[in-house]
Order: structure tokens, then sequence, then C-alpha cells
């Protein structure tokens, strides 16, 4: 097991991309914490992570709140002792639309999950990183965090800060032992950031919304949680070690064009 014996943190953890990158690093042999605002499904996630033999725990948190993720990481540490990977998953968005339709509350609801979410949990993740003199962040940017998107305006705004974050830390302290890297998702299965409720806005079904997005990736199809989760188990191995400040694109060949 590549991570054997090591601390993994993972944000929004209880579904989709972040419940795969969980249940990856316990089967790549670390300790999970994991973290979410879905109490509904901390119990499944904990069952997948511990079929892999892997000790996990879960910790409820709102990212936007810097109580809750100095709480979040204080119970990592308490708990295991040391936080060697993070990967900060948690992210919102909302109904396309054209910018000037866009409303200043969902503008400041996808910057608080988003850019001010991965900017608390660096912090107070390299506060504890630095006091081991090493450890791995992994950010979940998106392909939005590298292209423009229609009707995305502030969801690709906040994925174009991560990567300058990403960028900016990894310069910060690289001779510290810190890396720290992101990973930019193309259309991923059972990621959806639209409701059932968003969709009927759209005048869409999902089936609708499936087929469009699969048409749109040169590869012909939308990829699985589980190859991202993969990425990210990667850049946290020693296999990744002379990797910092660099977006990984996942995204079946978007923007390759």
């Amino acid at each position: 097991m590549i991570l054997q014996d090591k601390v993994a943190l993972v944000t929004g953890g209880t579904a989709g991309i972040g419940q795969a990158a969980a249940i990856a690093f316990g089967a790549a042999g670390a300790k999970v914490v994991f973290s979410g605002r879905r109490d509904a499904e901390r119990e499944t996630t904990s069952a997948m992570i511990r079929e892999t033999g892997a000790e996990c725990l879960f910790v409820r948190s709102d990212v936007s709140s810097e109580p809750e993720v100095k709480a979040l990481i204080e119970k990592t540490i308490a708990t295991y002792g040391r936080l060697d990977f993070a990967f900060n998953n948690a992210g919102f968005g909302t109904v396309p639309k054209p910018l000037h339709e866009q409303s200043v509350e969902d503008f400041d609801s996808t910057m608080a999950t988003n850019l001010r979410g991965v900017f608390l949990c660096m912090k107070y993740e390299i506060q504890q990183m630095l006091t081991q003199g090493a450890g791995v962040i992994i950010n979940n940017s998106s392909v939005w965090g590298l292209i423009g998107a229609f009707g995305m305006g502030p969801y690709t705004a906040s994925k174009h800060a991560v990567m300058g974050l990403t960028r900016s830390a990894a310069l910060d302290y690289a001779k510290q032992g810190i890396r720290i890297n992101a990973v930019n998702p193309g259309y991923i299965r059972g990621t959806e950031l639209v409701t059932p409720k968003s969709l009927q806005e759209m005048g869409m079904t999902l089936e609708q919304f499936d087929s469009m997005l699969s048409s749109s990736v040169p590869m012909g199809h939308r990829g699985q949680p589980e190859e991202i989760a993969a990425t990210v188990v990667f850049l946290c191995s020693d296999a990744a070690s002379y990797i910092t400040g660099q977006p990984f694109a996942i995204d079946g060949g978007v923007t390759a064009s």
C-alpha cells in the first residue's frame, strides 16, 4: 500500500469525487478523515472506507466557516496525531446563466465555498504540515479553472482563483517539504452541480443534460469519480515527489482543443 499509515483528509467527502477519493485513500493504506455537510451519507461512506480495511473519521464541517475548518484540522490531529495529505474538494455551483442575470447572492455563495473554503483549509492544513516538515495538498479546481465557460462566470472565476492559490502557495512552501497541486476534472458522472430544480429551470431532463455534456467531450463520454481519485492518490504518493504547483486536467480531452 503506497500510503500505508499516513493520514489523509478529504473535504466534501460524502459523495461524488470526494467520496471516491476517501475510499481510494483508504485502499492505499491511509487513515481517512472526511468532512461534509451531508450527515445522511456519512454512514454509507464510512462503511465503504472501512471495507478497504482503513480507519476513518467523519467530521461535519462547512469549509466557508473559519471556526469549523480550524476545528476540523484540530479534530484530525487530536485523533491521528498528524496530517499527511489533504484533498480540498468541497465545491458549489449554480444554474448556468449569462453574467448579467447572476445574482450577488449566488456569486457570494459560490466564492464562499469554492474560494474562501480552499483558502481556509490550506491555511490550517499548512500550519500543521509545517510542524511536521512535510505534507501534500491537492485542490479540486476544474477544467473551468483553465478555460472559460458559457453561463458560468462566478463558478469559473472561483476555480481560476483556486489555481492562483495553488500556484502561489506551492511557491511559498516548495522548500519546506510541502507540495501543492490541483486536479481539474471535466464532466464527471455523479458530481452534477445542478439539482433537479436546476434542470427544470434549464428546461432539460437528466438524460438530455448527460447527452449534452457527453457530446462535448472528445473521448465521447463522461469520466468517473474514481478516475479523479486515482490521480489524487498518485499526486500524494512518492511517485509524484518532484511535482508541485501544477494543474492536472482529467477531462477526456476537453482542454486539448
